[in-house]
């Protein structure tokens, strides 16, 4: 799980639904500042917030953590091990 590409990834969807940092905190339950170490990388969301965090901006958790869209959920990343290990490699 890469925090940093998590964090650029829930900036910019909370972006597109035009929400600022304080706003998402606001609704999330937690600090700005909060936000905004999620933005640079240096924490990630808490556990107990992650669902809600996501309706906030209509991701779904797996999305969240592979760094995808909801709305292109059959998108998929393989790394060369996983692409190997599926064809019995």
């Amino acid at each position: 799980m890469d925090q940093a590409a998590i964090g650029k990834f829930i900036s910019q969807y909370r972006k597109q639904k035009h929400l600022t940092q304080a706003q998402l905190a606001e609704r999330s339950g937690v600090s700005d500042r909060a936000v905004s170490k999620w933005k640079t990388g240096r924490s990630m969301p808490d556990a107990s917030i992650m669902l809600d965090l996501c309706k906030q901006i209509d991701i779904t958790v797996n999305g969240l953590f592979n760094a995808r869209s909801a709305a292109y959920p059959s998108i998929r990343k393989y790394s060369l091990h996983s692409t190997s290990t599926a064809q019995g490699k």
